[in-house]
């Protein structure tokens, strides 16, 4: 009903109409209303507020109780309406409902915008780093400096000792033993590398006579006496230093002393020092006891920084037995053969001494006919003659060989050059 719409008298019959249709007409408008409006209404319930929703509640409630003084004659049926139907007052049902929804909304529009801001970039939680990453890699640094540190003082031990020069030296000037040679160099870079071991370095020259094993020594003893000084290496020959077998205990007591003094003075320097024994087949058993307590291993500190090289015949005849019997061979492609030589000569040291047992046996092998050509010509050019390769062919022949499979192995070696190189 048009709420601007004054009251006005009609007639009986009209009004007895307008009794019945005016209320008809307003409820059907206002329900109209009602349904268009609760549609709207839950479209918009969102935008809406509580109070906004309130004060409309109260203006519809004031309107009808207009058009309920106009017409007085419409209370009973208004009354009657409003009894019957829930769409006028909006109490309960939509309003809460509304209420509910839109707090909803609120909530989780809130919750959006604090959690994950529109107007700025979505990062996820920084991750806790762990400080056991950071300890793994300086420990991995640390390990890396120290193995790097290592591998240079290996560098630099091995430069103060010079064994490329003594290698160069070596094969330059021992003819016929290349399997000793890289051998004795391979042993002595090992143990010069450092200045810390668990035992002496211990080495055995062992073969026929006349195939180097002195001019390897004598050798040994120049090189390390010109990087070492005089002072750290020890040549003792037996037949030179103890001839007499009755001198035994005095000399048993001066090569205690010498290796004493020599040890303890190189501790100090930090160098290693060098023993060469020769002729140890003809040494006392008083002396090979006394030599034998230097090369253990459970020993203070000193006497674990020492090399003894020990020069002997002893085997001899069974390496030149051995080489004899497997010509065919070339021993220094056959490291197998190398082995199965040192199986046949250990056990003959070992019984000679049990100080063997703590040495690196190295087997020389008989000299062929053309080493022992070299080795004329070498003593010839250092006694300033000239070498005549036919006269030195000559004197070649004048040795005794074993012949087997077309060689010809000396049986003295180079041991009688010198001597006939004398009587030109």
């Amino acid at each position: 009903m048009d709420k601007s719409q004054p009251c006005i008298e009609t007639p009986m019959a009209s009004r007895k109409i307008s009794l019945i249709s005016s209320p008809m007409r307003a409820v059907i408008r206002l329900r109209r209303k009602v349904v268009k409006k609760s549609r709207l209404h839950l479209d918009h319930t969102r935008e809406l507020s509580p109070e906004l929703v309130q004060s409309r509640l109260l203006r519809r409630q004031v309107s009808m109780s207009q058009t309920h003084l106009c017409h007085p004659s419409m209370s009973l049926f208004n009354q009657a309406s409003f009894e019957n139907s829930q769409y006028f007052t909006f109490d309960t049902s939509v309003d809460h409902s509304a209420m509910s929804a839109y707090k909803r909304k609120k909530k989780r529009r809130k919750s959006k915008i604090v959690l994950y801001p529109e107007s700025s970039k979505k990062y996820l939680p920084a991750e806790q780093k762990s400080k056991a990453k950071r300890c793994l890699l300086l420990l991995v640094g640390i390990i890396f400096f120290q193995i790097l540190n290592a591998i240079e003082n290996l560098d630099d031990n091995l430069q103060k000792y010079d064994l490329d020069g003594l290698e160069k030296t070596m094969h330059r000037e021992v003819f016929g033993q290349k399997v000793a040679v890289e051998r004795i160099m391979e042993l002595l870079n090992d143990y010069l590398a450092t200045h810390i071991h668990n035992k002496p370095l211990v080495i055995s020259f062992n073969g026929p006579t006349g195939v180097g094993k002195s001019h390897v020594g004598r050798l040994l003893a120049k090189h390390f006496r010109s990087v070492m000084g005089n002072d750290f290496v020890l040549q003792y020959f037996v037949m030179h230093h103890c001839p007499n077998k009755e001198d035994a205990p005095a000399c048993q007591l001066d090569l205690s002393e010498k290796i004493s003094e020599m040890v303890t003075r190189a501790e100090v320097e930090e160098k290693i020092p060098l023993f060469i024994l020769d002729e140890v087949e003809l040494i006392s058993p008083v002396l090979l006891e006394t030599l034998s307590r230097f090369f253990q291993p459970n020993q203070t500190n000193e006497f674990l920084n020492a090399i003894y090289i020990l020069i002997s015949n002893i085997g001899g005849s069974e390496i030149t037995t051995f080489v004899l019997q497997n010509f065919s061979t070339d021993l220094v492609h056959q490291p197998g053969k190398i082995e199965e030589l040192l199986h046949i000569i250990q056990p003959i040291l070992i019984h000679f001494h049990p100080l063997w047992k703590f040495a690196d046996i190295i087997p020389f092998s008989p000299l062929e006919k053309s080493h022992v050509i070299k080795c004329f010509l070498e003593e010839m050019m250092q006694e300033g003659l000239y070498p005549d390769q036919v006269h030195i062919e000559n004197l070649s022949s004048q040795l005794s060989y074993y012949t087997t499979g077309g060689r010809e192995y000396a049986i003295t070696g180079c041991k009688q050059v010198g001597a006939k190189v004398n009587l030109l």
